[in-house]
């Protein structure tokens, strides 16, 4: 009985440093935040979001909606992280809003400035029918939504290093996120099956996966791309159909 406490214990603590990609657990079961007034660090390579936070009294979630970091919580060596709220007050994670969010205005929120310029070659990562659409603003519309049948091929949507592969975040099923270099990241969710490992070095057009219905409804590929770790409209980048 002891040794198979050790062994929990032991993979408990593998699966909090293995990635870059944290899962946030419920609202009732996180620690309150106190918050560092003025205090900023960088992230150093290997560090995740929830090593960050939780090193500084402060809830992940806390941390991520102070930075506008949005599921799944990707963070990257070399950024810097605000360890306040950008009100400059003391809020609750239920109510903290992100601190790029504008809040000098009383206009609604405007339509998607023009894209950054990205240097990937983008590829569509499947075939099939496009029947869901990326909402700036809109967290559970972060991605594109493509409709096709359970099994069909899932595709790098350019080359890079595979960084997160696993089922281990609420919402996005059996989960692939690649990264293309410091700044672009693209994300699968709901696949059947993974055929790539954390690590592994993927080129554009390669099968990564197999479409699915993990954590969706239907056979779908959830499609996300993100600069910097915030998401941006897929379809600014991917070629035209």
């Amino acid at each position: 009985m002891r040794a198979l406490v050790c062994a929990a214990m032991l993979v408990l603590l593998a699966a909090c440093g293995r990635s870059h990609v944290v899962r946030e657990g419920g609202t009732s079961q996180r620690p309150a935040s106190t918050p560092k007034y003025g205090s900023t660090v960088v992230v150093q390579r290997g560090q995740t979001l929830y090593r960050i936070a939780t090193s500084n009294g402060i809830s992940p979630l806390d941390l991520a909606m102070w930075n506008g970091i949005a599921p799944p919580y990707t963070i990257y060596p070399g950024q810097r992280l605000r360890l306040y709220p950008g009100s400059g007050r003391s809020a609750s994670s239920g109510t903290t809003r992100p601190a790029t969010r504008p809040t000098t205005t009383s206009h609604p929120p405007a339509e998607p400035v023009a894209p950054v310029a990205s240097p990937v070659p983008w590829r569509w990562p499947t075939d099939g029918t496009l029947i869901g659409r990326y909402v700036n603003g809109n967290p559970t519309k972060q991605g594109i939504d493509i409709a096709g049948s359970g099994g069909q091929p899932v595709r790098a949507a350019g080359d890079g290093v595979v960084v997160y592969s696993g089922s281990g975040l609420v919402g996005y099923g059996e989960l692939i996120i690649v990264k293309h270099n410091e700044q672009w990241l693209s994300a699968y969710g709901h696949n059947r099956s993974r055929l790539v490992n954390e690590g592994q070095i993927v080129k554009a057009g390669q099968q990564i996966a197999e479409m699915g219905r993990s954590g969706a409804a239907r056979d779908m590929l959830h499609f996300e791309i993100r600069y910097n770790g915030k998401p941006v409209d897929p379809l600014a980048y991917l070629p035209k159909r």
